[in-house]
């Protein structure tokens, strides 16, 4: 966090799953959170859900531990089949912004242009943001769903695994290493993904790809990282980091991100040829 603060970052993910949401208790510089962009995930696999009870208690456990009186954004990132959108989820919200902290917060629920329909008719806070996976391998939500909500409404997109799990790093280009996320038994999936046909395609694209980062004088990391970053849709960009160096490596991706000429881009779309198209298309 010392290094993330003293970079610059100022957006914060306090998920309620992150070691039970305690991690945002250890403040070592004593940093005002007021200067940062905080926003609290609600999730429905944990506890009861979105019903009424846990996001109330969910949001009210997350400013506890900040000590805080409100956040910028509260999410609710998975779906909850057992409560409907026009009912509890959607009333909770309004009532916990407007009569139980008086703070303004931005709600988002999982299916945005229901939470936008829902919002309009009930008069409450609409979306202002969706959360999804991007990266190089990752692309369809990002670059074909959500740009017609961005342009029409103004929804952004909050985009988590730039590097895939690891596997845009390079690291996997010869097999699995002992120490890495795929060599844990928790983690078998990643590794099953890694090793398998399409992910062997993955990594030989990826060996194409470090000579662009080559030439633009940066690592393959940082050279993703720009690359969601250039996508005018993207508000920002996550970084899940495991030490402190990896997180200064990837910071260096803001200064890739001017060198992602529309050229650059051309290439990294040739090699990876997996560019989405749709009828509207609002991409240059």
């Amino acid at each position: 966090m010392t290094i993330a603060y003293e970079s610059g970052m100022n957006l914060f993910d306090t998920a309620e799953v992150y070691a039970g949401g305690r991690w945002v208790s250890y403040n070592p510089l004593k940093m005002d959170l007021h200067h940062w962009f905080l926003f609290s995930p609600i999730r429905a696999e944990t506890e009861r859900g979105l019903s009424r009870k846990h996001i109330i208690e969910g949001l009210k456990g997350s400013l506890q531990r900040m000590q805080l009186e409100y956040v910028d954004v509260v999410f609710a990132n998975r779906p909850d089949s057992n409560t409907p959108m026009e009912g509890e989820s959607a009333v909770t919200v309004k009532s916990v912004v407007v009569n139980d902290t008086e703070q303004c917060y931005c709600a988002f629920f999982v299916c945005v242009e229901e939470a936008y329909s829902v919002a309009r008719q009930f008069n409450l806070i609409p979306p202002i943001c969706e959360q999804a996976e991007y990266h190089l391998f990752q692309r369809e939500k990002v670059e074909v769903q959500l740009p017609e909500l961005y342009h029409k409404i103004g929804v952004g997109a909050m985009t988590w695994s730039p590097l895939a799990c690891g596997i845009i790093t390079g690291k996997y280009e010869n097999g699995i290493p002992e120490s890495s996320r795929a060599s844990m038994k928790s983690y078998q999936w990643l590794k099953e993904k890694i090793v398998s046909e399409d992910g062997r395609k993955q990594q030989a694209k990826l060996k194409e790809l470090n000579h662009i980062a080559e030439k633009l004088g940066c690592t393959l990391p940082q050279l993703a990282v720009a690359w969601c970053l250039r996508n005018e849709g993207v508000s920002s960009v996550l970084l899940g980091t495991s030490n402190p160096e990896q997180l200064t490596e990837n910071l260096g991706a803001i200064q890739v991100l001017p060198k992602m000429t529309s050229h650059v881009v051309s290439e990294i779309d040739h090699i990876l040829g997996n560019r989405p198209y749709s009828k509207k298309d609002y991409r240059s």
